[in-house]
């Protein structure tokens, strides 16, 4: 196959973008966000996810959002590295994208050595890689760098999520909103004092403030080559392995029109309840309801944090009949114990809805394989 993203022959080169981060960092939202702006610029976009399973809420939301979309399910970028190139390619037969913003696995690192310096080592006259951004949770932040209390992750998977810090071109405290001034500005010390080579910024999607300023270094900038970092692919494997990955697709079936969105808050905080009991910290939970009637609309519901709480990122502005649920859950605790969770919680979800019928048609659980990059390069020249 030709790997040339169909822009033989064309002058200017198309922008590659990733954004990066940990599980819930809001790299989706993100995404959606410089992806609208793009669009409102005239510039034709193209996305693509990434996810070690199949069934995913990033794509479905995306999609719903009119955004032209590819997903690379069963691995990260790093190792589907030839996935990542023909999604571009159908992307570009199908839309001929000057923008292509990807969004890896949330529990990927090492992405510069393994997929930037590929692509610009193979295909730089086709792509300008844009600076990689890597996102970060404030409240999850502040207590991995020690500054608050609360829940967090064991060392290896600490790793996995420094490790993503210390690649980033951009790092973005996202979320601004959810942290004093004061606290806000202490973590960007902190983050900048063990990782001095970046750029450290914060952003809030919900509230606009500094989204103008990260995205503007996004279109104009272009990363710059430096030495990769050193990885432990050992306690990168086995800090993956920690981790618990749950992907559900639920079939509902009312007996007259329901609330959507108070379901999907119900069946998240019934899963979060389970898990809670288990002392599993929850990484990120994410559920649509799509109507099998409609135009496209769906209702989103999203949870970070095990001590958090479920919160509505699009609603359904009216009662809904039969549809889908789709359950993406990522969690450090054993994928059994995910899988007895959400088993348990649907009958609960489901009879908070009078005459609401429910069916788990889809469910896979697992760890994440070893990372086997299919191209690792120290640095381009």
């Amino acid at each position: 196959m030709d790997h040339s993203p169909g822009m033989t022959g064309a002058k200017v080169r198309a922008q590659y973008m990733m954004i990066g981060g940990f599980l819930g960092a809001g790299k989706t939202t993100a995404v959606a966000a410089l992806a609208q702006r793009l669009s409102a610029k005239g510039r034709r976009v193209g996305l693509i996810t990434n996810d070690q399973g199949q069934e995913l809420v990033d794509t479905a939301m995306l999609r719903s959002k009119g955004f032209a979309t590819e997903e690379i399910p069963g691995g990260c970028f790093c190792c589907r590295f030839n996935s990542l190139v023909d999604a571009a390619d159908r992307l570009t037969e199908s839309n001929r994208p000057e923008v292509f913003i990807a969004e890896p696995v949330g529990s990927c690192t090492d992405l510069v050595a393994t997929v930037t310096y590929p692509l610009r080592r193979m295909y730089g006259d086709q792509f300008k890689i844009a600076p990689l951004s890597v996102l970060v949770d404030p409240v999850r932040a502040l207590r991995i760098f020690g500054l608050q209390p609360g829940g967090t992750f064991s060392p290896k998977v600490v790793y996995i999520y420094k490790k993503q810090l210390e690649e980033a071109d951009i790092i973005v405290v996202s979320k601004s909103e959810l942290v004093a001034p004061d606290r806000l500005a202490e973590l960007k010390a902190a983050i900048s004092a063990e990782f001095p080579h970046a750029e450290v910024l914060s952003v809030s999607i919900r509230t606009g403030e500094g989204v103008d300023e990260w995205f503007s270094k996004v279109e104009e900038g272009e990363q710059v080559e430096r030495r990769s970092m050193v990885v432990d692919y050992v306690e990168y494997a086995e800090g993956e392995a920690l981790l618990g990955w749950l992907n559900a697709t639920v079939i509902c079936s009312p007996a007259q029109e329901f609330d959507a969105n108070a379901f999907l808050k119900a069946f998240a905080g019934a899963i979060q309840a389970n898990l809670q009991r288990s002392g599993v910290e929850i990484a990120h939970l994410k559920m649509t309801f799509s109507p099998d009637a409609g135009l496209g609309d769906i209702a989103v519901v999203n949870l970070v944090r095990s001590d958090f709480v479920p919160e509505l990122a699009i609603r359904l502005e009216q009662p809904a009949g039969s549809g889908q649920v789709i359950v993406n859950l990522r969690a450090e605790g054993a994928p059994e114990l995910l899988a007895s969770a959400l088993k348990e919680a649907l009958p609960v979800a489901l009879e908070s809805c009078q005459g609401l019928g429910g069916e788990l048609e889809h469910l896979e659980h697992f760890r994440p394989g070893k990372p086997v990059p299919t191209h690792r390069i120290e640095s381009v020249s």
